[in-house]
């Protein structure tokens, strides 16, 4: 009896122990950009970039890797279809955080442009870098955006970020895009064969210089970049706040003199549902291992907290604000 009672003892003992266990193992997301449960445990995140052969993808798998090999965080990089594809998969929990330019961040913010509503449950992580507004032509007697009335010209792909920063631009001068020119929709890639084919006066490329694509295009044929007067840029920053004035430097692709243009962001966001653990580790394995980074890839050089913590036209995620607080900057947060 007494060997009876004590195998039954046993018996309970264990199934509630493994009782116990079932129910620790539980998930218990709590919902993030869409209403969903997070897609991915704390301690583990997917980057999404951008395509396998652009800055976004490149870049973002270096940082993955620091920060996988500094932290207790395990960041993943994956190839996308950029900013706008880059919000929607924080939106549908396919991602935890990703790289956004911050004109698009601020669209799916506020609800324009490229989304036909506000995009809820995001906050910025860090900007990194700036992606200047290149317009690119073989023609030396283009010299302003004024003189893009009437011509040809490439305006990025349809519904693109680089199509409406052409439409910024090309407003900020009077011209209509869709009536004062004729619009073609090109990628980087394909604007730049279309120049070098003649089949344009000139093409929108909005992406960190040098670009691959102009790059190819200056090692054959002589390019020249239009610039933006003062005037005009200052209007454009007044009322649309997430561009800057940048310049640049005609060693980048020989050109006849330095060119003045504007430049956005290129910021990383993160889902408001990511563990404020993440977030720090991601922002803290990144700033304090920039040599790691500038080693491994040529943007690194372009990393600074000034920078990162700019941004003002979407809060931050306290995970970011923790470390920015640290080294002694005060960013605003939901």
């Amino acid at each position: 009896m007494k060997k009876t009672i004590s195998l039954l003892l046993s018996a309970l003992f264990l199934m509630g122990a493994l009782t116990a266990c079932g129910g620790s193992a539980a998930p218990s997301g709590n919902g993030g950009a869409s209403g969903r449960a997070s897609a991915s445990p704390s301690g583990s995140l997917t980057f999404t970039t951008g395509g396998d052969q652009g800055t976004y993808y490149a870049l973002g798998s270096v940082l993955a890797g620091q920060v996988s090999a500094a932290t207790g965080t395990t960041v993943t990089a994956i190839t996308s279809g950029g900013s706008q594809a880059n919000i929607l998969a924080l939106s549908d929990g396919d991602a935890q955080i990703a790289f956004v330019q911050s004109d698009v961040m601020s669209y799916a913010y506020e609800g324009t442009n490229l989304f036909d509503e506000a995009v809820p449950g995001f906050s910025t992580v860090a900007a990194l870098y700036t992606e200047q507004v290149q317009i690119v032509t073989l023609d030396p007697n283009l010299t302003s955006v004024a003189d893009l009335a009437g011509k040809t010209v490439s305006v990025g792909d349809a519904g693109s970020g680089t199509y409406f920063n052409a439409v910024d631009i090309l407003s900020a001068y009077g011209i209509d895009a869709e009536t004062d020119i004729n619009p073609v929709y090109e990628s980087f890639g394909t604007s730049a064969d279309s120049l070098q084919d003649g089949k344009i006066d000139a093409a929108f490329v909005v992406a960190g210089a040098p670009t691959n694509a102009v790059t190819s295009l200056a090692a054959t044929k002589a390019v020249y970049l239009i610039g933006l007067d003062d005037d005009h840029i200052n209007a454009l920053v007044a009322s649309s706040p997430y561009y800057t004035m940048n310049v640049i430097p005609a060693a980048t692709y020989e050109l006849p003199g330095d060119a003045t243009t504007v430049a956005v962001g290129a910021v990383v966001v993160a889902r408001d549902d990511v563990s404020e653990d993440d977030v720090y580790n991601f922002v803290s394995g990144v700033f304090e291992n920039l040599d790691a980074v500038k080693s491994a890839h040529a943007k690194g050089a372009e990393l600074n907290l000034d920078f990162a913590a700019s941004v003002t036209s979407v809060p931050y995620h306290p995970g970011a604000a923790r470390y920015f607080a640290e080294k002694g900057y005060e960013v605003p947060v939901k």
